[in-house]
């Protein structure tokens, strides 16, 4: 929990859920893993020769991906150069207020996986920024 409280924008309900729900009781292999456990990932669709994506699950924690949208938001605040911050800006900033709630579900995947490495690696998050002390 204190690795994530070192992070700018992660407040300590937010920190406290991830690792009660998410973190701290699973190993996880792969980014698919860690999308599909929080319900972020998108639903596959095939009909003959037609395959697309319908949207996200749904099926994972709610609770998980509740506090992931809302943590994608204050990323959005708190790490405004951050690489992820800046991808979602290029991506969505230019669209109406619904393409971007659509891409903040969007960030809040890619955060999450980028949370878990972060985690399990020690890989900083490209760009961000870590809380100052004092």
């Amino acid at each position: 929990m204190a690795k994530l409280l070192a992070l700018r924008a992660v407040g300590p309900v937010s920190a406290a859920l991830l690792v009660c729900e998410l973190f701290g009781w699973r190993q996880f292999r792969n980014r698919r893993e860690v999308g599909a456990l929080a319900g972020l990932c998108g639903t596959p669709h095939a009909s003959g020769e037609m395959a697309r994506d319908q949207g996200i699950s749904k099926a994972g924690n709610k609770r998980v991906r509740w506090v992931m949208v809302e943590l994608a938001w204050s990323w959005l605040r708190y790490q405004p150069v951050s690489e992820l911050t800046k991808w979602f800006w290029k991506r969505f900033g230019h669209g109406n207020r619904r393409l971007r709630r659509v891409g903040i579900v969007a960030l809040a995947r890619k955060l999450l996986v980028a949370l878990w490495k972060y985690l399990e690696r020690g890989e900083l998050p490209a760009g961000a920024v870590l809380r100052s002390v004092g």
